[in-house]
């Protein structure tokens, strides 16, 4: 894919998309672009924090609290893991069990492990694992098999 970046001087920021059919390369830019803006509310003890989905390594429900993972939070959200789900399905997060949510994104590596398991090393250096019942559509969402929804 060929892209050209111009910085300007003065007027409004633009910017142009061309593609000769959708493919997931586009879709993903076009799924960026959509929910670029949208923050999701956390809280750290009574603060409210508006968290940028990209900064989200993983979401794990826990005694039903949902928790997010930064790199140096653990943040509590009031959303359902069936509800996040929902609004983050247009970006790169994937459900990879009954109780978490992980940001494709921040995987730093995979290793298959028995029973069609795998274990995701995530870029802070925890182990996510992804139950066997999920594992399979991981691997067909890494070869660009399935869509993002």
């Amino acid at each position: 894919m060929k892209y050209t970046i111009k910085q300007i001087l003065s007027g409004e920021d633009e910017l142009i998309l061309k593609y000769k059919k959708l493919n997931p390369d586009v879709e993903h830019i076009l799924q960026f672009l959509n929910n670029e803006q949208e923050k999701l509310n956390s809280y750290d003890d009574k603060t409210l924090i508006r968290l940028e989905p990209s900064d989200i390594l993983y979401i794990e429900s826990v005694d039903g609290k949902t928790f997010a993972y930064t790199m140096d939070k653990v943040l509590r959200m009031d959303y359902t893991l069936y509800r996040l789900e929902q609004l983050l399905k247009d970006i790169r997060f994937f459900r990879c069990s009954k109780s978490m949510i992980l940001n494709i994104d921040k995987v730093k590596s995979l290793k298959s492990l028995p029973s069609n398991r795998i274990d995701a090393a995530m870029c802070n250096g925890e182990h996510i694992l992804i139950s066997r019942t999920y594992a399979s559509d991981f691997r067909k969402r890494l070869k660009g098999g399935a869509h993002y929804a």
